[in-house]
């Protein structure tokens, strides 16, 4: 199996018993799991790097090539094919990050990298500029895990300093606090966040709890072409000027900016004073907790 996950691109791999993340689930993910693989007992975990160096610019790292929901569909696929030819009659269900999977306590379970104390999984040389891709399987695989606890320095708290909210605290990231979180969602804004995204150097995302990590110093650049290459750092008023959101997906539907259309960044454009009016919206829905953040 190493050779597969090698071959698809992943850095670290492994795998956990479903019935470990028991504790994790709710009623409905659990229910989700096995709507998506009926007698699901085993969830593979696999981290895939994306850092491509530390260009300026307003869009979050991990953001600027293509959608990596569609890079870690493509690049699970052959790794479920050669896994079906090898047990045949058993499901192999590739998911990343809208998957009802628990991946960051799915990583842990199955010991891929470490925790560190932004909530992330820390996988070297790569730091925690890694994607979470799983497997859901009817089949029963042996564990490679856990991983419990983390490297960091005992006295570290660089991230926890970095983060403009306040969202860290020892239990990790809280999403509700998350710029990140914040500067995807659609309407008005809580004045505290509104405030933070205007001071903010970047318009979706944040990153800087990331780069204030000392496990993130010197990073190795990513192997994969589909996070180095086509790179777009920044998004400009004159980029988005004039566009409908279809043009908008149309240009741009083959990144992980576009998923909530173009209002979200329109109107982070205009808090920064950037001189776009923002689009009238909704009242933003509920924070999703299995949504990446930084």
């Amino acid at each position: 199996m190493e050779r597969l996950w090698k071959a698809a691109g992943a850095a670290a791999w492994g795998a956990a018993a479903l019935g470990g993340l028991q504790p994790f689930l709710s009623p409905q993910g659990a229910a989700a799991i096995q709507a998506l693989c009926p007698g699901a007992r085993t969830v593979l975990v696999a981290a895939f790097p994306y850092y491509a160096g530390a260009t300026p610019g307003n869009l979050s790292l991990y953001c600027r090539g293509e959608d990596y929901h569609r890079v870690l569909h493509r690049r699970l696929a052959p790794v479920c094919q050669a896994l079906a030819q090898r047990h045949p009659g058993h499901a192999f269900v590739p998911g990343a990050d809208s998957s009802p999977v628990p991946e960051l306590a799915a990583a842990e379970l199955a010991g891929v990298g470490f925790r560190g104390r932004h909530g992330l999984r820390i996988v070297p040389p790569y730091g925690s500029y890694v994607f979470l891709g799983t497997v859901l399987t009817d089949l029963a695989l042996p564990s490679t895990g856990p991983r419990e606890g983390t490297l960091c320095p005992p006295n570290c708290r660089a991230c926890q300093q970095a983060c403009p909210t306040g969202a860290l605290g020892e239990g990790g990231c809280q999403v509700t606090r998350c710029l990140s979180h914040w500067s995807q969602e659609k309407g008005d804004l809580p004045p505290e966040m509104a405030q933070a995204l205007g001071a903010s150097p970047t318009v979706w995302g944040c990153d800087r709890c990331q780069t204030a990590c000392p496990h993130n110093q010197g990073a190795a650049l990513s192997p994969l072409p589909e996070f180095r290459e086509d790179l777009i750092p920044s998004l400009t008023p004159q980029d988005l000027a004039g566009l409908s959101n279809k043009a908008f997906r149309r240009t741009y539907g083959h990144r992980a900016f576009a998923w909530r259309g173009i209002a979200p960044l329109r109107r982070n454009l205009a808090l920064q004073g950037e001189g776009l009016s923002p689009t009238p919206q909704k009242k933003p829905p509920a924070p999703d907790e299995n949504r990446r953040s930084g």
